[in-house]
């Protein structure tokens, strides 16, 4: 089948992001596929799919915002942060709900978090997450992320949980961020859920879940479903070609400013052809248009 495109699928619980791209290979019938954003496999929500040629988008996303909502508990501590884990310490917590708001401002605006030892980031080679499954501890740099604000929707001090709402960007640790507010209270704190509520310029409105995907595929429907993968650069401005400019630009040449109209002035451009297919990314460098990636 050839053609190109996002799927936003809503993942379920208890599947890495690996199943969902193995999963949607055989509901495709498509092996090219990748997608943006890992999420645990205790996590649900937006998962960005990218379907054939639209692949060459994954690491180029220009939108680098995440959001979340996730529960949490305080008064433990686990080896994942997360309520999955091995209890390391429990503990009899009695925070209200006033000591829990002035505690969570600490971590909005650029923090540091140190990356949590079950994740995917990579040292000497491995996989932190593989380390840990070994029963290995290994010294991890502390990294710099952006928390653009955190709004506790929920608590029940009776019960010391709770639940929150996260916006973020790309490289923030959810669980990170809930365990360092439990330090910061001298209870702990563990995340018991974690929902994707948008990412890279999708939402849930937006996703379709593995069933309904796979439904629309038995109906040969899944081109009217998929979204253009334009539709990942929309913050970018537009140069339409026309058919002349589409060939020496899909040719290799290089095309001058005064040939080309671009709407926007932002310093990378959408570049559509002749017959409005989308054909990649553009920027201007002396005066000459320069292709950033190509889609076609």
């Amino acid at each position: 089948m050839n053609i190109s495109g996002i799927l936003p699928v809503n993942k379920p619980r208890g599947w890495t992001s690996f199943d969902v791209i193995a999963k949607l290979r055989g509901v495709l019938g498509i092996k090219r596929l990748g997608h943006a954003g890992t999420l645990d496999p205790m996590a649900t929500g937006v998962l960005p799919v990218f379907v054939g040629k639209a692949t060459k988008a994954c690491d180029i996303l220009p939108d680098t915002r995440k959001a979340y909502r996730a529960g949490f508990k305080l008064g433990m501590v686990t080896d994942t942060l997360d309520i999955t884990g091995e209890v390391l310490e429990e503990k009899q917590a009695s925070v209200t709900a006033a000591q829990l708001e002035s505690a969570k401002q600490r971590f909005v605006g650029e923090i540091t978090q140190l990356p949590p030892m079950y994740s995917a980031v990579k040292v000497d080679g491995k996989r932190l997450y593989q380390l840990a499954r070994e029963g290995r501890t290994v010294e991890r740099k502390p990294r710099k992320c952006v928390v653009h604000s955190i709004v506790i929707t929920a608590f029940d001090e009776a019960l010391q949980q709770g639940e929150l709402e996260i916006d973020c960007e790309k490289g923030t640790y959810v669980r990170t961020v809930i365990d360092d507010i439990g330090q910061a209270l001298g209870t702990g704190a563990v995340m018991t859920s974690l929902v994707r509520t948008y990412s890279g310029g999708f939402d849930s409105k937006d996703c379709l879940t593995i069933e309904e995907i796979a439904d629309i595929c038995a109906q040969g429907r899944l081109a009217e479903v998929i979204m253009p993968t334009q539709k990942a650069f929309e913050m970018y401005g537009s140069i339409r070609l026309d058919e002349r400019l589409t060939r020496l630009y899909k040719n290799g040449v290089k095309l001058y400013s005064r040939q080309v109209r671009a709407d926007g002035s932002s310093g990378i451009f959408r570049v559509f052809g002749g017959d409005g297919g989308f054909l990649g990314l553009a920027a201007f460098e002396n005066e000459m248009l320069k292709s950033v990636k190509n889609f076609y």
